[in-house]
């Protein structure tokens, strides 16, 4: 008996489409994320929101706020991260905050981050003014989600919440 590929073709397709269709993606669930500024003087500040892994490596930048890519160098540490993995920020970028302002933004986290020793960090940094590697840095936990986070440098305070 003589097996053709006319005659496998469609046991073919429908073995791709088995173990292809199937396959199981990532969920994320969306947080929104509310920044209270401090009342500083000066330029809208550049925030980076990124998941530092268990071991505080970054893992992946969730948002930027600042769209002007000619002051990302300024942000020193996720800038050398940034550089290496050359991701695709452009979905997740927005404008900058000035002193005072507040800005709510969705932020999408996996759920097998929470709980298992993943961080968030905000780093800032202002033209002409200073930058902090750890505005607010906290280990991602069911608890910490639920409440407000003080800052250490531009941010006054985050609140992060399920979308819903």
């Amino acid at each position: 008996m003589k097996i053709t590929l006319k005659k496998i073709a469609p046991l073919l397709v429908l073995i791709v489409f088995i173990l292809f269709g199937f396959s199981t993606k990532t969920e994320s669930t969306q947080y929104k994320c509310m920044i209270q500024m401090t009342n500083y003087s000066g330029e809208g500040a550049c925030i980076i929101i990124s998941l530092l892994n268990p071991n505080g490596k970054y893992e992946k930048t969730l948002r930027v706020l600042g769209d002007d890519e000619k002051w990302y160098h300024d942000i020193h540490e996720w800038w050398n991260f940034h550089e290496q993995k050359q991701a695709n920020i452009d979905a997740i970028t927005g404008a900058t905050i000035a002193g005072g302002e507040r800005s709510i933004n969705v932020i999408e986290i996996e759920p097998s981050k929470i709980d298992t020793g993943y961080k968030l960090r905000f780093e800032t940094a202002v033209e002409d003014q200073e930058y902090y590697k750890n505005d607010i840095e906290f280990e991602l936990t069911s608890q910490m989600l639920q409440r407000k986070v003080e800052g250490h440098g531009f941010i006054r305070y985050i609140r992060i919440m399920p979308k819903k």
